[in-house]
């Protein structure tokens, strides 16, 4: 599973809360990008978009 480290200032959005792109949700949080996502949505999504060694 991939583990993000969001703890830094720029992933935290101070003039408030924006619908998750994956999930629709309210979040104050921003992607790399600084696209509004839950960290646990973009784990979830790097997971499931990421090839395996096996190919899958």
């Amino acid at each position: 599973m991939a583990l993000l480290d969001w703890r830094s200032p720029e992933h935290f959005d101070h003039n408030g809360d924006k619908p998750s792109v994956l999930c629709d949700k309210p979040t104050p949080l921003r992607s790399d990008r600084g696209k509004p996502v839950h960290k646990v949505c973009a784990e979830e999504w790097i997971d499931t978009h990421t090839v395996k060694e096996d190919g899958r």
